[in-house]
């Protein structure tokens, strides 16, 4: 297995296109956040639908031919919402399987982009077996959250993106689940200098996992983010990049995760989600330490929460 490389992420961005955001950059002083370093976010959370997932919808759909089934996918929220989104706008059926503890404020947002929405199962790879299951009797096509090389592609052009809105970042922070966004920007980064740094909450651990074992294996999941985090184990595909292109595996607590999201909205007036404050909480937390000399950013990955949880 190979990473997606530089021209299949900018054959991606090329693709995607008319149906994505190019999200911000923001530069900050770090001691708006408590922290004694300059600060580069990617506010991927002002994505359509409020997450980096249409970019990886888009890529995988655009690259197949549409069956009369249209689409079929699973997803803890953030990537049925970008699937049902997707279809919408290419006009095709979209089947989504979400486990029955799945937030309202990300399952409304599915239905509301006029896909079908089944809840089945307690965690996410429930759900995907249900909807490869019905893949199968119906012939849709399968666009998986994180382990298809096209997704991989359509992720990476967040790094893309980045470097190039950011060309001084020595280190990217990446929040990682099933490792769909984490395997896109390391491949972007793949032979160059810019380090890519994994950060998991402690109750999801699969990259730290499948590190620490030498290959993918199924882990506990649960805590604050399990809804966007929360896959069972990492993707093959994004394994056989990590393993050689992310530097390090940070694991964060949930608290630290919670006062992340805090700072976000009292310094910035960013909602983020849990998943999406977990790459910022490595350094708010103090988990990874930042080399000197280091000009650092970090992937915002999502805002789909009920902002009482925030701000409130």
């Amino acid at each position: 297995m190979t990473h997606p490389t530089r021209p299949e992420i900018e054959a991606a961005a090329a693709r995607i296109a008319p149906h994505v955001r190019r999200t911000p950059v923001m530069r900050m002083a770090g001691a708006d956040l408590g922290l004694d370093i300059p600060l580069i976010l990617k506010l991927e959370l002002l994505q359509a639908t409020g997450s980096f997932k249409p970019r990886g919808a888009f890529n995988r759909m655009l690259s197949a031919d549409l069956p009369a089934a249209g689409v079929a996918t699973a997803s803890g929220g953030n990537h049925g919402a970008a699937v049902a989104y997707a279809a919408r706008a290419l006009g095709v059926r979209a089947e989504v399987f979400c486990p029955t503890g799945t937030p309202a404020a990300k399952t409304s947002r599915i239905e509301g982009y006029g896909a079908v929405l089944h809840r089945i199962g307690a965690a996410y790879d429930e759900a995907r077996v249900a909807s490869e299951a019905r893949a199968a009797e119906t012939g849709a096509l399968v666009v998986h959250a994180y382990d298809q090389p096209e997704v991989l592609a359509g992720q990476g052009t967040v790094g893309l993106e980045l470097e190039a809105d950011a060309p001084e970042a020595t280190h990217v922070l990446v929040a990682t689940g099933g490792g769909g966004l984490i395997g896109g920007i390391a491949g972007w980064y793949a032979g160059t200098p810019t380090q890519v740094t994994s950060v998991e909450p402690e109750s999801c651990p699969t990259l730290a996992t499948a590190l620490k074992e030498g290959r993918p294996v199924p882990c506990p999941v649960g805590g604050v983010a399990a809804d966007s985090l929360g896959a069972r184990q990492v993707g093959a595909l994004m394994f056989a990049v990590a393993k050689d292109h992310v530097g390090q595996a940070v694991l964060v607590t949930d608290a630290a995760i919670r006062d992340a999201q805090r700072l976000l909205w009292q310094a910035l007036r960013l909602v983020a989600e849990p998943g999406g404050a977990t790459a910022l909480a490595a350094l708010t937390s103090g988990a990874w330490v930042p080399p000197p000399g280091a000009r650092v950013a970090v992937v915002v990955c999502g805002s789909n929460t009920d902002p009482a949880n925030v701000t409130g």
